[in-house]
């Protein structure tokens, strides 16, 4: 079940009058449907410092490493950047007559949808493209449109336009087929499920799990899981996903079960009315990280580098927010991370930008990863720590069907645990 709070008073909410100065406060434990018997607690005790507020504008941090104005096409489609290095975060974008077309190669039964419905007083007058949308809600817009003219969508068994208005007592019936979408294959995979109803499913994604196939990732990855314990998702573009996180980040996703939803909390991530958090160990001190507490740099694609993300002129607006500082050392930080924006590897790259890489990354982490001091035991964690330590920890949205606030968390994995506890010489603690 999910911890559910008003969004709209709660100060991770992007809109909260506390904005970007309020610190992540520590959320009920949920109680969760899992596939395995992970149980943590994630929520962190320790005290954050005093908020400060910063623009890597303001403060000249642009090096010449990063930073890149250079013109180039911001506009490529993300099939460039391999599966592996997609991040997130950013929504995932479908066509909503994708839905009903059946990709190339495309296996297996078609899903049959018949409806019915009468006009009643208070709906005569409308056209019919409205009221179908209100009646259908499971199904978008344009795709009733293209019922309309292909006349699985009719009124009174007859064809009409999208422009007709309905009488009292016109029957509208739907009878159509929605085709497989893609050639994606079930595969038994187990899932970490954390929130499940009848509108969404809400899951902890495991290091290592691509979230859905590509170039060199046709199976194992999280659609296919999907696709194998939730049949009816074949129906949906990429099994209903919304957005996504990196192969190497863990942590939550949210997922629709129903086209309606899926499209609904599609809009709301562009809406922020979803707000998600990070945790992440990164190189960095404490005083250091709390006066850049706002990174506001725009992010686009590295001009040579086109694998890479890169803070330049040209890029999207990102504006990332630390929201608590837990210092494991001199020299080492836990961060609790919130996005306002969601570009891709957005929050690797914005703290490598301002000189605070994340453990294991081995993208944007560098050599700046290894910082004085360090033991040889300490030494040997961060050199041979597989991955980036960044995890997707708490996730919020609206309920896409009942309108209910759902706020839900996933505890940090052991390994980044064991991390922070090296580097914190053993009094780590969560």
């Amino acid at each position: 079940m999910s911890s559910a709070s008003n969004l709209q008073n709660n100060p991770n909410y992007p809109n909260h009058p506390q904005g970007q100065d309020c610190h992540a406060s520590d959320v009920p434990k949920t109680q969760q449907n899992q596939r395995d018997d992970t149980d943590h607690d994630a929520s962190l005790e320790h005290e954050p410092l005093e908020t400060q507020t910063s623009s890597t504008q303001d403060e000249g941090l642009y090096d010449d490493a990063e930073y890149d104005d250079t013109e180039y096409d911001d506009e490529l489609d993300d099939d460039e950047l391999d599966d592996d290095e997609l991040d997130d975060e950013e929504v995932l974008a479908f066509d909503d007559e994708a839905a009903t077309v059946a990709h190339s190669g495309a296996q297996g039964d078609a899903l049959e949808v018949s409806e019915l419905h009468t006009v009643t007083q208070e709906q005569a007058g409308q056209r019919i493209d409205k009221l179908a949308a209100d009646m259908f809600t499971e199904h978008s817009r344009a795709q009733l449109q293209d019922w309309l003219k292909s006349g699985n969508l009719t009124v009174n068994d007859h064809n009409e336009k999208a422009k007709y208005r309905v009488k009292v007592g016109d029957i509208v019936r739907l009878e159509a087929k929605l085709e497989q979408h893609g050639s994606d294959q079930p595969e038994d995979i187990k899932l970490d499920i954390i929130y499940e109803d009848d509108s969404v499913i809400v899951i902890n994604k495991p290091v290592g799990m691509v979230v859905h196939p590509g170039a060199g990732n046709w199976s194992g990855t999280l659609v296919n899981g999907l696709l194998y314990h939730y049949p009816n998702q074949a129906h949906l573009p990429r099994a209903g996903l919304v957005h996504r996180i990196d192969k190497n980040t863990s942590g939550l996703l949210v997922i629709g079960k129903t086209k309606a939803a899926q499209l609904e909390l599609q809009e709301q991530l562009k809406d922020k009315s979803v707000y998600r958090h990070y945790q992440c160990v990164v190189a960095g001190d404490a005083p250091s990280l709390a006066r850049q507490r706002t990174i506001d740099a725009p992010i686009g694609r590295h001009r040579t580098q086109r694998t890479k993300m890169t803070v330049t002129s040209t890029g999207k607006t990102a504006i990332t927010h630390i929201m608590k500082i837990t210092p494991l050392s001199d020299t080492y930080s836990l961060l609790d991370v919130r996005l306002e924006t969601g570009r891709t590897h957005q929050i690797r790259v914005h703290l490598s930008h301002i000189g605070h890489p994340i453990i294991g990354d081995d993208i944007y982490g560098n050599r700046q990863q290894l910082r004085a001091g360090l033991t040889p035991e300490q030494r040997q964690a961060i050199q041979s720590f597989p991955r980036q330590a960044l995890h997707a920890y708490k996730l919020g949205f609206i309920h896409p069907e009942t309108g209910e606030s759902i706020e839900l968390t996933a505890p940090l994995p052991q390994d980044i645990v064991e991390l922070a506890h090296t580097l914190s010489d053993g009094s780590f603690t969560i």
